[in-house]
């Protein structure tokens, strides 16, 4: 699914340079106000405890302003936009900013990086590796390191009790640093990609309530045709019977004597088409709603038939009769996505084996194209994957397409098994229901 560009969310967003953002990469300002608020509430209760409780001298003033500021900020963002307001980039930016200037001052008067609460200088970045695009957080993530270098220089004293200077060896301060920044480093990097494939996956997975919900309302058109024609049906006996009436009591050589005619011929021809299309519903069901699982692979199939590469069906029958599945839209278009990949690789020719037993019921899809990269066999199913073979073939991919038909057709309780042909050159699908999972059983009224 494409990006979409994001709208400003504050009025200092830039206009023309606000960056690329998915929808759900928008941070609710909601969000941000309540981290802040359980932030400002620890922040206090530190500075407190060490100032009161410990009685250690620092400058617990200028930390209570700081900590002012904050809480300031998170009152004049409320008064000021809607809880639910999302945020362009540029304003989270900003915001994100903030949260890493604020503490750096905190840390700055109460000893740099020495301090145990310098790691919160990491979670600004991890919000933003979670939420925004990656040039944010690269931006943020070299200010949180710029932030903790300054702090391992310029400081001043870690609280401690009076007459006593603690001082800890540079290598010691060294370490403390490179801890603060590998990690800013590592647990972006990682929280990005986590959350990116998360995004990844709830757009194919919407994308496949979309193909379910479009094959579900063509499903639909036939119960929507017979309830048409059950709805028009006494209004069209009425215009026909006041037709009739008319035609009783206009005399043959009347000027109006044609009108009449072509109003009761044109009323007849509409109950003939509201009588088709109820007989077209009560008729179809039976044909339509169930599938015979050759009649299935030939629905599939058939589409596929006319771009130059044979599709050949073989059938196997092991002891039982053939299976009969109710008709599902996630299915068919499951296998009709796969058909069509196979012929879009095929060099001359697609197989479909078919075969089922009392236990099961088996589909396997062979194509004699260039089969898949050792690469590509590992990352089957996952959405967004590249094509098969870059470099033989020019096909379409194979990333979202194939992760919905696996979706729909696992769904189903079907079981796929993706891999090469031994026998010869191209790739297999194969897919496996249990007889139980795949068979319809009878409408009520034939039970």
């Amino acid at each position: 699914m494409s990006e979409q560009t994001s709208r400003p969310g504050f009025g200092f967003a830039l206009p023309g340079f606000d960056l690329p953002m998915h929808e759900s990469q928008r941070l609710r300002l909601a969000t941000l106000t309540r981290l802040r608020w359980l932030s400002v509430a620890g922040q206090t209760a530190a500075c407190v405890f060490v100032a009161w409780a410990l009685w250690y001298p620092y400058p617990v003033g200028i930390c209570l302003a700081l900590i002012a500021v904050s809480a300031g900020l998170n009152v004049v963002l409320g008064l000021t936009y809607p809880k639910s307001r999302r945020l362009s980039s540029w304003a989270a930016v900003g915001i994100l900013t903030f949260d890493i200037l604020q503490p750096s001052t905190l840390l700055y008067v109460t000893g740099g990086i020495q301090n145990p609460f310098a790691v919160f200088l990491i979670i600004p970045v991890l919000m933003a590796s979670a939420t925004q695009p990656p040039l944010t957080t690269i931006g943020l993530g070299i200010l949180a390191v710029a932030a903790a270098t300054f702090l391992a220089f310029f400081h001043m004293p870690l609280p401690w009790p009076a007459g006593v200077e603690l001082m800890l060896p540079a290598s010691y301060v060294a370490g403390l640093w490179y801890a603060i920044a590998a990690t800013i480093v590592f647990a972006a990097v990682y929280v990005y990609r986590v959350a990116a494939e998360a995004r990844t996956l709830a757009d194919a997975l919407g994308a496949t309530e979309l193909v379910l919900q479009r094959e579900q309302h063509l499903s639909a058109l036939d119960g929507l045709a017979a309830a048409a024609a059950h709805e028009l049906g006494s209004p069209l006996a009425t215009i026909a019977l006041v037709a009739k009436e008319m035609g009783r009591t206009t005399r043959l050589d009347a000027p109006e004597r044609e009108d009449v005619e072509l109003l009761m011929a044109q009323s007849e021809r509409c109950r003939d088409i509201l009588r088709q299309l109820t007989s077209l519903s009560s008729s179809s069901e039976e044909h339509m709603a169930r599938l015979p699982l050759l009649s299935m692979v030939e629905e599939v199939s058939e589409p596929h038939r006319h771009f130059g590469i044979a599709v050949r069906v073989e059938a196997t029958e092991r002891g039982d009769s053939e299976p009969v599945m109710r008709r599902n839209a996630g299915v068919l278009y499951g296998l009709g996505n796969i058909v069509e990949n196979a012929v879009d690789f095929a060099a001359s020719e697609v197989v479909i084996r078919a075969g089922w037993s009392a236990k099961g019921v088996d589909l396997v899809v062979l194509d004699d194209g260039p089969g898949f990269a050792p690469e590509i066999l590992a990352r089957i199913g996952d959405p967004y994957m590249s094509r098969r073979d870059n470099d033989a073939r020019k096909g379409g991919g194979l990333g979202l397409g194939l992760f919905i038909a696996k979706t729909l057709l696992e769904r189903s309780g079907a079981t796929l098994t993706v891999s090469n042909r031994r026998d010869a050159k191209g790739a297999s699908v194969a897919i496996h229901w249990p007889r139980e999972a795949f068979v319809s059983r009878p409408p009520p009224s034939e039970r």
